[in-house]
């Protein structure tokens, strides 16, 4: 999970001599608020890890749902979770939530690693995981007795892919950074400049150690080779953001392959529009909505007024993004200025909803 960098968008002001009629806002605005509930919305990439006195209203007003995606990171040769708050707050409101588990390979070397893990992702498929995740530990952060970083396509993890293929259970991957993350942090617009600042453990810049973002990258390609009949969805735009071209190369090259954007619209909204929506228009059916969003505290942890600000900052993101994919407004999304995609209502309700519907099953 990236940590959620605020989000801000402008408005352009142009001024003529002619006199123009003034607009009834009141109705746009209703137009447009009746245009955003009509569609039915899922939250692919969600982390709601607590819950919140707000979460059924702000959803219903959102018409939407989401998945919550368990955060495991290693911790002195441990895997730590969230499994358990997720579950919690997913049983909480099952009306609003699913749940996606999570695999990182910590003690792969141990003989029935593979087999303890599919036991694990057994039980935890019975109690309501419907993806399971695997992230940037795999490549950057985890590895094995003998010193190597674990990669994604280890054939010690293929009999828990066989598992999940078998029980028609996708696959989440994050593997791998943004490739800014092998460069100098120079650039203050640069949309992750924040995230490497406030997360310098994952900078590989600084750290030389770590394999390189080809590298990484290619074991990712030889894993989803590897298995053609798991359903694999990319994380993040599969780590290459900053070029829809190569997220189109691998959607061609590999029938199994689904993607979404969270915490990456920046990276689209620095590409030229027209070139992102025909990306839209040309995988509409195999793109999601994921926003990384959700919330790491307790509520009884917060004051009113922070649990108040929490909210405008979800409800105006939300918002942004979704003026991203249904306008032409001029926006500007993680200081990168851009357009919205404007994209037509039956790609709307693929992107937001149904694409998610089809590929878990869920009808």
């Amino acid at each position: 999970m990236n940590k959620p960098i605020c989000l801000f968008f402008s408005v352009s002001i142009f001024c003529s001599c002619n006199f123009q009629p003034e607009k009834n806002t009141e109705v746009e605005d209703q137009a447009t608020k009746t245009e955003l509930q009509a569609v039915k919305k899922i939250d692919v990439h969600s982390h709601y890890k607590y819950d919140r006195d707000y979460l059924p209203d702000f959803f219903k007003k959102w018409n939407l749902q989401g998945i919550l995606v368990d955060v495991a990171t290693e911790k002195q040769n441990t895997m730590v979770r969230s499994w358990d708050e997720y579950v919690e707050i997913a049983k909480s409101h099952p009306d609003l939530f699913w749940l996606c588990s999570s695999l990182i390979g910590v003690d792969i070397d141990k003989p029935d690693f593979a087999e303890q893990e599919i036991n694990r992702l057994r039980q935890e498929i019975k109690d309501g995981a419907k993806m399971v995740k695997v992230w940037k530990n795999f490549g950057m952060v985890t590895k094995d007795k003998s010193g190597n970083f674990i990669q994604i396509d280890d054939e010690r993890l293929q009999p828990i892919w066989d598992f999940l293929r078998d029980n028609n259970i996708p696959v989440i991957a994050h593997i791998g950074e943004p490739v800014q993350a092998w460069r100098p942090l120079n650039d203050p617009y640069n949309p992750h400049y924040g995230y490497y600042k406030d997360h310098p453990e994952y900078h590989a810049y600084q750290h030389t150690e770590i394999p390189t973002y080809e590298t990484i990258i290619a074991a990712r390609d030889r894993w989803i080779a590897n298995n053609p009949a798991l359903k694999i969805v990319c994380a993040h735009l599969g780590s290459m953001s900053h070029d829809v071209s190569m997220v189109a190369e691998r959607l061609d090259k590999f029938q199994n392959l689904y993607a979404e954007p969270a915490a990456r619209f920046g990276d689209l909204a620095g590409q030229d529009p027209e070139i992102v929506k025909a990306f839209f228009e040309k995988y509409q059916d195999r793109l999601f909505f994921g926003t990384d969003y959700g919330t790491n505290q307790r509520q009884d942890s917060l004051s009113e007024l922070q649990l108040q600000n929490e909210l405008t900052y979800l409800d105006t993101n939300y918002d942004l993004l979704w003026r991203y994919l249904s306008s032409s407004d001029s926006l500007e999304i993680r200081n990168q200025r851009t357009k919205g995609l404007a994209l037509p209502t039956n790609i709307l309700n693929k992107v937001y909803y149904q694409n998610v519907i089809d590929l878990l099953e869920l009808n």
